[in-house]
């Protein structure tokens, strides 16, 4: 029986799910991407909202390093690998641009690949425990998860080729001066923290959350005139009769109140 490096556990509207390799501070092997790509799929199909967290100090230490020493010298194995089916079957896409949104809880090491899987979450909750590298430059790799685009439009080419060429280490206090976090807490209250935003985040209406995940990384690609013509289109397919009874459920006072100014959406108002 092959080991569980992925848990999966639905919290109401939301699927909560776990990097479970411990003892490899969670890098990623073959197993555990296909694994997390199940977990993915299944939180399509029965969440509003996906949390990604891991299991123990650290999110993520990024490739299994000695899993791909064993491909990166076959041309025909690493093509597959990182352009191939094998490549396009792994979750990361399915988590940036799928059905629903997802909230990333990052403590610890952040590094690699896991900063990768980290910034196709479209919002990030790290304590203060963590931290940030891209030391490609040093193991003579390159980047294949989808860091050229996440993580360049995040931090800027600038700050990216920094971190790789000269293997900088980035403090959660800079993440989230970078871009890299939304949220910045106390250590061990990253999960916490993840799921109340997460449960917030599920109350929204579902075709609206899709077209936040789908439309608005998308329409940075587009020229300014066309970025409008398809802002409209995004804004026509997310009208729905739910839009008709929640712009009511506002007009005649029944809708939650916005929360006070300095204050997050999962807080409560004064």
């Amino acid at each position: 029986m092959s080991e569980e490096f992925v848990t999966y556990e639905l919290d109401g509207k939301v699927a909560k799910i776990g990097l479970n390799r411990l003892n490899k501070r969670n890098a990623l092997n073959t197993a555990l991407q296909e694994q997390l790509e199940a977990a993915v799929m299944r939180a399509q199909n029965e969440a509003r909202v996906g949390v990604l967290f891991s299991h123990g100090e650290h999110f993520c230490a990024g490739l299994d390093l000695a899993e791909a020493a064993g491909w990166m010298n076959d041309h025909d194995m690493h093509l597959e690998m990182r352009v191939g089916s094998a490549a396009k079957g792994r979750p990361f896409d399915w988590i940036a641009r799928g059905r629903i949104p997802f909230v990333a809880a990052l403590s610890g090491a952040c590094i690699g690949g896991g900063l990768e899987i980290a910034t196709c979450c479209h919002i990030r909750v790290g304590d203060e425990t963590t931290f940030f590298a891209l030391p490609e430059g040093q193991r003579g790799i390159y980047i294949g998860g989808g860091g050229s685009v996440r993580i360049a439009r995040l931090l800027g080419v600038s700050r990216m080729s920094d971190l790789m060429l000269t293997g900088r280490v980035l403090t959660a206090e800079e993440g989230e001066r970078f871009d890299l976090l939304q949220y910045l807490v106390p250590k061990g209250e990253q999960v916490k923290r993840a799921m109340s935003l997460a449960h917030r985040i599920a109350e929204n209406a579902p075709r609206t959350n899709w077209a936040i995940v789908n439309g608005l990384p998308r329409i940075q690609d587009y020229s300014y005139d066309d970025g409008l013509f398809i802002e409209g289109m995004f804004s026509h397919v997310a009208a729905t009769h739910e839009s008709t009874e929640r712009l009511n459920e506002f007009v005649e006072g029944r809708a939650k109140r916005l929360v006070q100014p300095g204050k997050s959406g999962d807080e409560l108002a004064d």
